[in-house]
């Protein structure tokens, strides 16, 4: 609703009417900055141009209640009307409300993380962040697949083969029985370096499709997936698709980058291949001598196929891969293809003394999950309710915790996880808008018993408070355009936290249920339109909204 205010607002300001000079304002529900532009051109104060603006403007609008001119600034105000159409749309749309009629194919590849062991919480970070932007893009209407791109083809996977091969898989969670092969193979290399020729062989042999090495390849790796899903959705993220680096490999793209590059003049063969890129310290090796390919290589080939099937595609990247990020979108260009749009995130850290027990190493995505988890549970279960029901509780809110503070915090400031603070009710976290949820439809349940009236929103009834929390709801749709353009979901995070805010101070200031006739039924709709928007937007980051807690 509030795209449709902007809109009105633009059509309003005729020729001064730039979005870009548009801006959400504390004083007012929409202010143009237009007059700032223009002061200098026309040697005039901005207050005088956005007096003389504000004079000439008809303001033939439905949801345009007031417009004021204030310090330079043009200030808009919704009318009554607006407000009305802003609940009754909520109410109607119920679960699509928020949805965009956006068109077009989007890719988003997160996660990735090598098939050498379990996920750690910077890789969580990643998926949180992947995954969400894909909910959110599928909300503005858009043809969303996610991608997990497998390397399959490194160093460290073949040290994995080694490992299965000398130490087998102990019994435990796959992608940490993977891990400690690993991490015995990697010793093992340690006292005996002539294995590095063995390593080197697997490489070379799983690259030219040696049945014997693809078998054993596959074997590592798809135990260590099969890990790895399990983490990931125990956090409510799953992929469309596990795209294998060897693909390429496989089905000729990668032969395909090798001949675009040689034709363009960029190799240089001296043994290995070689691209020296202008502005980069460092050459990127392409083809090594014994004939294998890197991990870009099979990046560059993934990219190729992605120019050709998606019209727009987004990575998620650690911070410490914006070099290669930059040495890869640079390769694209030079090939005339699209790059990628890169969302690099910071990392995650602990405490001091928080969960230290592995001091000096990645602390697991499970050690974290599950510690979580066991605190919720310590929280929720002194409650009078069925076990069941306490069990799922205690479970939402954990899962709810982590994916709400890995995504609250701009992708691109380091973060600290706190459980203590993330499961804080009183905090500003997913708990706390979980909590939100669940009192909207505690108040409704029992305007029901009461015998609910049929719901219809008053906007001359309208206090200062309930006039913010509407205004609040109306802006569902534009913060999902926001996500779509700024590829930020913390902004939505945000945006949630303020309309759980909101409904809290209307729900202190406002009797509800005890209000008389009229009142009572114009604030139960904003109760009800509030818990649409809270539902909706608690799905949007993956997190479950209670209806008790």
């Amino acid at each position: 609703m509030f795209l449709r205010f902007i809109d009105e607002v633009i059509r309003v300001l005729g020729d001064y009417g730039d979005e870009r000079f548009l801006r959400e304002s504390e004083h007012a529900d929409l202010a143009s900055t237009i007059a700032f532009k223009l002061a200098k051109e026309r040697k005039k104060s901005p207050k005088e141009i956005a007096d003389e603006i504000v004079e000439s403007l008809e303001v033939d609008s439905d949801y345009i209640g007031s417009v004021e001119s204030k310090n330079g600034y043009i200030n808009f105000f919704a009318s009554y009307e607006f407000l009305e159409d802003t609940v009754n749309v909520i109410l109607d749309e119920d679960e699509n409300y928020g949805h965009l009629n956006l068109e077009g194919e989007i890719l988003i590849e997160h996660t990735s993380a090598n098939p050498d062991g379990p996920l750690h919480i910077g890789h969580i970070r990643n998926s949180i962040i992947g995954d969400t932007l894909a909910r959110i893009f599928a909300k503005a209407g858009l043809s969303v697949r996610t991608h997990y791109y497998v390397n399959d083809m490194g160093r460290q996977t073949a040290i994995t083969v080694l490992g299965i091969e000398n130490f087998g898989l102990k019994d435990k969670k796959p992608d940490h029985a993977v891990a400690e092969a690993y991490i015995e193979a990697n010793r093992l290399l340690e006292s005996n370096p002539e294995l590095e020729e063995y390593v080197e062989k697997l490489m070379l042999a799983y690259e030219r499709g040696d049945e014997e090495a693809v078998e054993k390849f596959r074997r590592a790796v798809e135990t260590a997936l099969d890990g790895i899903r399990q983490t990931l959705k125990a956090i409510n993220v799953e992929h469309d698709k596990f795209v294998w680096e060897s693909e390429f490999i496989r089905n000729g793209y990668v032969d395909r980058v090798l001949k675009a590059l040689d034709e363009k003049g960029l190799i240089k063969k001296d043994g290995a291949w070689i691209i020296e890129l202008e502005d980069f310290e460092k050459e990127v090796v392409i083809r090594r001598e014994n004939g294998t390919t890197l991990y870009i290589t099979r990046d560059l080939a993934y990219h190729m196929w992605k120019n050709e099937n998606y019209g727009r595609f987004i990575n998620v990247l650690g911070a410490d891969h914006k070099l290669y990020g930059a040495q890869l979108s640079r390769i694209l260009e030079l090939l005339n293809l699209k790059p990628p749009e890169i969302v690099f995130f910071e990392f995650v850290s602990l405490p001091e003394g928080s969960m230290s027990t592995r001091r000096g190493k990645f602390i697991s995505a499970d050690e974290l999950i599950g510690k979580v988890k066991e605190e919720a549970w310590k929280i929720i279960s002194s409650r009078e309710m069925d076990e069941e029901e306490k069990r799922k509780i205690a479970n939402a809110v954990a899962v709810g915790a982590i994916r709400f503070d890995f995504i609250k915090i701009a992708p691109e400031k380091h973060m600290t996880f706190d459980w203590s603070k993330a499961l804080d009710f009183e905090r500003q976290t997913a708990s706390y808008i979980q909590y939100s949820h669940a009192r909207a439809c505690s108040i409704l349940r029992k305007a029901v018993e009461d015998g609910m009236p049929e719901l219809e929103f008053k906007g001359e009834l309208c206090t200062s408070g309930e006039r913010k929390l509407v205004m609040l709801l109306s802006k569902m749709p534009h913060m999902v355009k926001r996500v779509v353009e700024e590829l930020r979901p913390n902004v939505f995070a945000e945006y949630l936290l303020g309309v759980a805010g909101a409904f809290n101070d209307f729900y202190r200031d406002h009797p509800v249920l005890k209000a008389e006739s009229e009142t009572r039924m114009h604030r139960l709709a904003i109760v009800d339109a509030t818990r649409i928007v809270l539902r909706n937007g608690l799905e949007l980051l993956g997190i479950e909204p209670l209806e008790r807690m």
